[in-house]
């Protein structure tokens, strides 16, 4: 993905500019768990589940990869 200006962003609709923040909120929560060891916990089918950051980074980039966007 090409980096984007902040004049290129500010053109962006405030929902896909929001959608961008929280994506790289969540790359910085998984790099400061993986860099302090602790494991995230996550909701999945209705309970709470803990993963090792590696594996929560590997599936969000997998899913970014198809396309979906994580959803």
């Amino acid at each position: 993905m090409k980096t984007q200006t902040i004049e290129d962003v500010r053109q962006l609709p405030l929902s896909r500019r929001a959608e961008m923040a929280l994506r790289e909120a969540v790359e910085e929560v998984i790099e400061d768990h993986i860099r302090s060891g602790r494991p995230i916990h996550v909701w999945r089918d209705g309970q709470v589940v803990e993963m090792s950051a590696q594996e929560l980074r590997a599936q969000v980039n997998a899913a970014g990869q198809h396309g979906d966007g994580g959803r």
